[in-house]
């Protein structure tokens, strides 16, 4: 079995989010890992995140000012996989931090730093052959994205090429600002679920236990971002022990869904 695959056999997964280069990048991973996440996602920083909101555009901010560059994101994620061998790690941006050097070179760096899965906001499924391909054979996952407007027309598309999960936007908007009603989620979960057999995780204004718990009744994981990267902005050197308080509270309620 994959990575991904035993992580999601236990039962609904929290997959946890923060940015690379903001803050005490190992310490905070660590604190997920301790917290009890099943799946981490590190944001690769960009002048640009078009999907996200305040939240993690200054956490890109302060990653890029500290001067974190393509690759000390991928030492960070090969110092990562040696510390914790089992937990599935996606490197999660956009594609001119992807792509600059080429996919194949970012593909193959991937692969050598231990990643699983990567998750590129800005390549639509109909451009796939810019990355999907260079990823698929190194044996990463493209993990897509479906939101509220993809349609029965797209989703076919969507879920071409895509294994890992699948990352549902639970809102037509940009992370952190917003949480969709717990019905279109249940709604939207049933419609992709029915589409295939990848599981599914929900994020975007996703923030505390209760909403999580929710979530883990219908899906197959979910996604907080916003509210960790808020932990780092505010704690700094301390935010690890924050991370691991939220994580922990977030993974009880998660996982009390199994």
């Amino acid at each position: 079995m994959t990575r991904f695959e035993t992580a999601f056999a236990k039962g609904p997964a929290l997959v946890c989010f923060i940015t690379a280069g903001d803050g005490d990048t190992a310490a905070n991973l660590d604190a997920l890992v301790a917290g009890g996440a099943d799946v981490i996602e590190l944001g690769m920083p960009f002048t640009d995140p078009m999907a996200d909101g305040p939240a993690i555009q200054e956490a890109n901010i302060r990653a890029l000012e500290a001067g974190t560059k393509t690759a000390d994101v991928l030492r960070m994620a090969s110092e990562f996989r040696v510390r914790h061998p089992q937990v599935p790690l996606v490197l999660m941006g956009y594609a001119n931090t992807m792509v600059a050097r080429g996919a194949e070179w970012f593909a193959e760096k991937s692969a050598e730093a231990g990643v699983d899965g990567v998750i590129c906001v800005d390549i639509p499924p109909e451009e796939d052959a810019e990355l999907g391909p260079a990823l698929r054979g190194k044996g990463l996952s493209l993990i897509r994205l479906a939101t509220p407007t993809t349609d029965a027309e797209r989703l076919p598309a969507v879920l071409n090429g895509s294994s890992g999960f699948l990352y549902y936007v639970s809102v037509a908007g940009v992370t952190g600002m917003q949480q969709a009603a717990q019905g279109s989620i249940e709604d939207a979960v049933a419609r992709l679920k029915a589409a295939s057999t990848i599981p599914v995780a929900v994020g975007f204004g996703v923030r505390t236990p209760e909403q999580a718990s929710q979530i883990a009744k219908v899906a197959d994981g979910v996604v907080v971002g916003s509210a960790l990267v808020d932990l780092v902005k505010q704690h700094g050197t301390e935010a690890p022990d924050h991370l691991r308080a939220l994580t922990s509270a977030l993974a009880e309620a998660v996982h009390a869904e199994r």
